[in-house]
């Protein structure tokens, strides 16, 4: 209930009348039916501008940190996420892979839109990088299609760090879904689910036209994050007189 009260009346509205968002190609989402929406991750503001422009509910497996935020803040935060649905998945540890593979399955098992972001994190300066394997894994297991999609502007409205985003256009693209049915029962080759993620990327990125990273968001910004640090340790800025 509270879902459709987000989209039809106090969120969906102002996002539509702030962001204005030109939507491209949402006839490739299907009506009715299971389906995965893969897409690129550039903001916090992609979780509700999708949503807000789809005709069908969608559900996101959004990382845990969203519901256990600490103080007034985070009650609220993970309030909102529960309340619109939304499935906390703990990204730390060996088993994480396979708790969100679990849960975005339940999803798909009853016949409705999964949303997810192959990258896994969003993208700290604005590329497209490598993708995970797990939407494949999930696509092959549920046999349904997968509809790639392109968040335009999202990251000069609200890059990481900036809490209100700033008013610019914003695209939203869907491209037509991709089927992987040939590859039926191979869902544990490790060269097919490499194969089905890196197509499902490279129709990301035709539509994004993003500069593509053949390496994992998270490898990358933890070597900047180990190289600033180091910086820091070596260049400690000094106090000023």
């Amino acid at each position: 209930m509270f879902y459709y009260l987000l989209k039809y009346v106090l969120l969906g509205p102002l996002l539509r009348l702030v962001f204005r968002p030109r939507i491209e190609g949402l006839e490739h989402v299907p009506s009715s039916g299971a389906a995965i929406v893969a897409g690129n991750h550039l903001s916090f503001s992609d979780h509700f501008l999708m949503p807000a422009v789809l005709k069908r509910r969608i559900t996101f497996l959004a990382k845990a940190e969203y519901f256990t935020g600490p103080g007034i803040k985070g009650r609220l935060t993970a309030f909102f996420f529960h309340s619109a649905g939304q499935i906390p998945v703990d990204r730390s540890g060996k088993d994480a892979g396979q708790a969100a593979i679990r849960e975005g399955l339940g999803v798909l098992g009853k016949r409705e839109l999964l949303g997810i972001y192959p990258e896994g994190t969003r993208s700290h300066d604005g590329r497209l990088y490598k993708g995970k394997v797990g939407v494949a894994v999930m696509a092959l297991k549920a046999g349904v299609p997968v509809i790639p999609c392109a968040m335009i502007g999202t990251f000069e409205a609200q890059p990481p760090g900036r809490k209100i985003p700033r008013i610019h256009p914003v695209v939203i693209r869907f491209g037509e879904p991709l089927d992987f049915s040939r590859y039926a029962g191979m869902e544990n080759e490790k060269a097919v689910l490499r194969a089905v993620t890196d197509e499902i990327m490279y129709a990301i990125l035709s539509l994004s036209e993003q500069e593509y990273v053949d390496r994992y968001a998270a490898d990358v910004k933890a070597e900047e994050a180990a190289r600033a640090a180091e910086d820091r340790r070596r260049f400690p800025r000094l106090p000023r007189g």
